[in-house]
């Protein structure tokens, strides 16, 4: 069915200044965007369409990505945040037993249902506000049997939500007690089994990792990208978040897709970002929760000219957020992006984060229906406004929802 979307403004976000279109209308079919444009343009074959849907003068953008989360885990960490305000640093917690390794323990001892229901209701808050594409990581496993678990319930959350799930294995997110002071013995369990077992179940479309002084070196990562490209799996990195190890630039090496919080990104790495063509995806929700006063940065990335991605980073230990907006507004008063920089982040960019921007992420013609019409006077109040639910209409391949 061919389906015209008449009576609205449209931020495409292919280019600067939102890319606009007013008073234009998108014309739909078989899931993807057939014609975009201003109303008093369209073709004559599609002003008698099958379905006529009138937007009400909404501004219409591309649907949101969620590029960053590990919204798959058991438990919380509010103990933890409450000795975070009483002082103790995120390192401390961790050498005491706490940070990743509490949440691996929790998520060892949930069965699949359990972690299922509980992702799924944090990911329906995502969903509301116009969330239609999602990263999943493992990495709260650390071993073969909780990776694969949690990778089966990533499966189980692709087959069920009416988004599109992208799933990713970061089983080199911390060193499991059973390994401690073994770090290369366990990178080494990454590489023969971990990786290798669950590629043949296809159970993931991308390899992370941690690249920090408290979890991987640079060169235990190196093997890590090296196992996952003689797999034939793209890559990604959590880089340069407390110091920087030079992340930013192996993953560059490796041609990832992106390198992901960059408080301490050096400007060789933001240059080897850019000739490879690796999306800078920044965190302000982990920023802010911790407390962090290092912002990335910011001029270097658009001296550089490196797409620069926004996420949740939902996660249990430093970033419990259920709210990709609120990461906009954070990313613009904390980070000084502009309104149009926090969008591009949480669409197109975002897109070429997860490997996807030939299909989603911009309203253009050929790429997937997906876009949100808001009840707003400009794109801008989609990252001023902080909290609540703005009004809305999301239509995902081509359907409302």
């Amino acid at each position: 069915m061919i389906t015209l979307w008449k009576n609205c403004h449209i931020a495409t976000m292919q280019n600067s200044k939102y890319s606009e279109i007013l008073n234009g209308a998108i014309v739909t079919e078989h899931q993807k965007i057939k014609w975009v444009g201003a109303l008093n343009q369209l073709p004559l074959v599609f002003q008698d369409a099958e379905k006529t849907i009138d937007l009400n003068g909404f501004w219409v953008t591309p649907a949101f990505i969620d590029c960053h989360t590990h919204a798959i885990f058991g438990g919380n960490r509010s103990i933890e945040f409450e000795k975070r305000l009483n002082g103790m640093s995120y390192a401390d917690i961790a050498k005491q037993g706490g940070g990743i390794n509490s949440t691996v323990q929790d998520t060892r001892h949930a069965g699949e249902d359990t972690l299922y229901f509980n992702a799924k209701k944090r990911i329906d808050a995502l969903i509301k506000e116009g969330v239609m594409t999602i990263e999943l990581k493992s990495g709260y496993g650390l071993d073969y049997e909780n990776e694969r678990k949690m990778l089966l319930v990533a499966k189980r959350l692709k087959e069920t939500l009416p988004i599109k799930v992208i799933t990713t294995c970061l089983a080199a997110h911390s060193i499991p007690i059973e390994y401690k002071d073994r770090a290369d013995d366990y990178i080494d369990h990454v590489c023969d089994v971990i990786l290798p077992e669950l590629a043949k179940e296809h159970l993931y479309d991308a390899v992370d990792a941690f690249c920090e002084h408290l979890a991987f070196s640079k060169q235990q990562v190196e093997k890590v990208f090296l196992t996952a490209h003689k797999l034939g799996v793209p890559v990604k990195l959590h880089a340069e978040q407390l110091s920087c190890q030079e992340g930013a630039s192996l993953v560059a090496q490796f041609n990832g897709l992106s390198a992901d919080h960059l408080e301490y990104l050096s400007e060789q790495g933001c240059l080897d970002m850019a000739q490879a063509g690796t999306v800078a995806v920044l965190l302000p929700g982990a920023f802010y929760f911790l407390r962090e006063t290092k912002v990335p940065p910011i001029d270097l990335l658009r001296k550089h000219q490196v797409k620069i991605a926004i996420s949740t980073d939902m996660n249990p230990g430093t970033s419990p957020t259920l709210s990709l907006r609120l990461m906009m507004n954070m990313a613009s008063t904390l980070f000084c992006l502009t309104p149009e920089e926090s969008l591009l982040g949480v669409t197109i960019h975002a897109a070429h984060a997860l490997g996807l921007a030939d299909d989603e992420g911009s309203i253009e013609i050929g790429k997937k229906a997906n876009f949100v019409a808001w009840d707003i006077q400009h794109p801008s109040e989609i990252t001023y406004w902080l909290g609540g639910d703005l009004s809305k209409r999301c239509i995902y391949a081509g359907e409302e929802q």
